[in-house]
């Protein structure tokens, strides 16, 4: 089964939560502090994600999560933090189970192999990259824009700033037929930046800086880069839609280090799934992150794990990505 039908299947098994409450029955151990490790900078849109969880199940346990942040090499500075840290559940990775799957790909020698040196404790949340254009583009509709980036071909250029927005930029083009050139940037600012100057025609972004930006009126979004619609953005056609066949979504997840008791990796997961089911909790992924609230059981996030290993294998292919 590939990640993509994974996740579907997942997603329908998984639509009954647990009532608020039923998780935090059994009190997690005390002794030392929580950590949730973020692989992001402080203030950016992965560590909001990272603290919000970190302070709501802090509410829900009554005991306190700190969130360190251990930017660097693709997120592999904060797992292997994790990977080397006491398998008892106190060190949480909380992060894009799709990146940590796709650095087995990013890297000629990983520095261990994320399928036996983590354990998932669960899914926490889905969403797909979304393709962007100017507010006042002449495009509206895909089909509008690749008539445009043909008319013009080599001479356009189109903005990304991330690994999964390389891979839908590519698969866009490579299914358009167009020749439009890709320029990297650090973040996605800076490719904002270059889009409001008139440098770039176009930028595949994540859901969550997309959304900001499409609010203050910066940003036209016209397709989604997963199979079907999301809730998050149920009004938002994806590229299938438009006639580019293209079924790429990125998860995100919770970890902790490989040999943790299994007792730990279900009271993380009862945490998590007794979060997710609460209304505001919803919300706040759909309307502040673009995304979908997921959970699952640790044994199905770590097949999705394992499958997602092997689809960004294809997808590093495609977009003709340099191990670094």
């Amino acid at each position: 089964m590939s990640q993509t039908l994974r996740l579907a299947a997942l997603a329908a098994a998984t639509l009954t939560f647990v009532p608020a409450g039923q998780a935090d029955a059994q009190d997690f151990p005390k002794g030392k502090p929580i950590s949730f490790i973020c692989a992001f900078p402080p203030g950016s849109g992965a560590d909001i994600q990272v603290r919000y969880l970190a302070e709501k199940i802090s509410q829900m346990i009554g005991q306190t999560i700190l969130v360190e942040n251990k930017p660097g090499a693709g997120g592999n500075i904060a797992a292997e933090y994790v990977v080397r840290s006491k398998a008892d559940g106190f060190t949480v990775y909380v992060h894009s189970g799709s990146a940590t799957a796709g650095n087995m790909h990013l890297f000629k020698n990983p520095p261990f192999d994320v399928r036996t040196a983590l354990q998932p404790v669960a899914t926490i949340s889905k969403a797909p990259f979304v393709l962007t254009v100017l507010k006042d583009h002449p495009a509206q509709k895909v089909r509008e824009l690749t008539a445009i980036l043909k008319q013009k071909g080599a001479a356009a250029n189109y903005a990304m700033s991330a690994t999964s927005a390389k891979i839908m930029g590519e698969i866009y083009k490579q299914r358009a037929g167009l020749e439009t050139v890709d320029v990297s940037y650090r973040t996605g600012q800076d490719a904002l930046n270059d889009m409001l100057g008139g440098r770039v025609e176009f930028a595949p972004f994540d859901a969550a800086f997309a959304l900001s930006q499409a609010r203050e009126g910066r940003v036209r979004i016209l397709a989604v880069s997963a199979g079907e619609r999301i809730k998050a953005m149920p009004e938002i056609p994806t590229m299938r839609e438009q006639g580019i066949e293209m079924n790429q979504i990125g998860w995100w997840g919770g970890f902790v280090a490989a040999g943790t008791p299994d007792s730990i990796v279900q009271l993380w997961n009862g945490y998590f799934r007794d979060l997710l089911g609460r209304k505001d909790v919803i919300d706040f992924f759909q309307t502040q992150l673009g995304s979908d609230a997921f959970i699952s059981t640790p044994k199905e996030t770590h097949d999705l794990l394992r499958a997602t290993v092997d689809e960004w294998a294809e997808f590093v292919k495609i977009a003709k990505i340099p191990q670094n």
